[in-house]
């Protein structure tokens, strides 16, 4: 089965639900959303479509819950890779590089939150400008002038297309690893202001 990141130890009081949402992340990273059926879902996960439908309005929500949880987790593993970063630079690197390790390690997952993602497009929204946001509490530790909220949002949809690209053709994203730090650092450093 699906090695959706970590949702066991997040979801233990309700394994039923955290079966359902790597059943979800399975048969959708396998099939696309089109082709992709409760009935899948609840193969995959061994429970029944009356508790798929306890837990769950639709094959929609599922998937819903499951790109949060696993975004939720992404964020957890940056988070984690940053903390101890001496500057900017250093966790700007370490950030994308927990990025590309947790699409590489996890490929349904990446196929699901890069690819799939259109069907939720506000919550995928909502994380890419979370991205943007992450970038410039980064950029603000380099002392010099932010990037508008444009240019930022700009860099957090070319990374996750460029790794999207890269998930959807079956090719690892980690060596992506040098191009996009050396993307946003040129941001960041770039000489004229921003108009």
């Amino acid at each position: 089965m699906a090695s959706h990141p970590r949702i066991a130890p997040l979801l233990t009081d309700r394994p039923q639900r955290a079966r359902l949402l790597e059943a979800m992340v399975q048969a959708v990273a396998e099939k696309g959303y089109e082709v992709a059926t409760v009935a899948d879902a609840v193969r995959l996960a061994k429970i029944s479509r009356g508790t798929f439908y306890e837990l769950f309005d639709s094959k929609e929500a599922c998937l819903l819950a499951a790109y949060k949880l696993g975004y939720e987790v992404l964020e957890q593993r940056i988070d984690a890779a940053i903390r101890d970063a001496a500057d900017w630079r250093e966790e700007l690197r370490l950030g994308i590089r927990a990025y590309l390790e947790t699409l590489e390690h996890d490929p349904l997952f990446a196929r699901v939150y890069l690819i799939e993602a259109e069907v939720v497009w506000e919550e995928r929204e909502a994380v890419l400008q979370r991205f943007a946001r992450r970038y410039a509490g980064t950029f603000r530790k380099s002392a010099r002038p932010l990037p508008p909220q444009e240019a930022l949002y700009l860099l957090a949809n070319g990374v996750h297309a460029l790794a999207g690209v890269r998930i959807r053709n079956q090719e690892p994203v980690r060596d992506l690893e040098d191009v996009m730090v050396g993307c946003a650092v040129r941001l960041v450093c770039k000489e004229e202001t921003w108009t």
